[in-house]
């Protein structure tokens, strides 16, 4: 399975289209997770329309008809993983024991907010923050993550701002940790 990962598209303000790059990791994806701040209706319709199957939850900046439609927190039941959702995990001091709590049940949390990619953690529990496709921020590069579910859990930073992704530098990538990065 392979899982598509953005947060923070602040549509329609930061951009009026995703990139080619973004689109592509979308289209090709099982499901796409959005942790947050896609601003409005429109931006959910969008995603789904690359692909059928979208979870997302409401961030911080979202129109109203996007607060009242989304959760605050998904958990979800993947093939070998389960993945809680959230859009702000609150500041990085005491994040991971917080989404611990948070999420007792979950193998891996993933949540935006920060507009910084990051990846964290070790076998068994870890964070993941996408970053933003749309709006880097103090960021190099926008960037989304994949996650592919097979025999092992493998997760990769995209950047992308081109018309082909290409994979995030490490060095841009916060944390240092969670399962293994590979070839998706």
């Amino acid at each position: 399975m392979r899982i598509a990962v953005i947060a923070d598209t602040h549509m329609p303000r930061r951009a009026t289209v995703l990139a080619p790059a973004c689109a592509a990791l979308l289209a090709r994806a099982d499901l796409v997770v959005h942790a947050g701040d896609l601003s409005t209706r429109s931006v959910l319709t969008m995603l789904e329309d690359l692909c059928p199957r979208v979870a997302a939850v409401r961030g911080n900046v979202d129109e109203p008809a996007v607060t009242t439609s989304l959760p605050a927190t998904l958990e979800l039941d993947l093939p070998g993983l389960r993945l809680g959702v959230i859009h702000d995990a609150g500041s990085e001091q005491g994040r991971a024991a917080r989404m611990a709590r948070r999420f007792p049940e979950a193998d891996a949390v993933v949540f935006g907010h920060s507009h910084i990619p990051l990846l964290e953690g070790g076998a068994g529990r870890w964070i993941l923050n996408p970053g933003s496709p749309t709006d880097p921020r103090r960021q190099p590069r926008p960037s989304m993550a994949e996650i592919l579910l097979e025999q092992d859990v493998l997760v990769r930073h995209w950047a992308v701002d081109g018309s082909e992704p290409v994979p995030l530098p490490a060095t841009l990538v916060r944390g240092g940790g969670g399962p293994p990065s590979g070839d998706l």
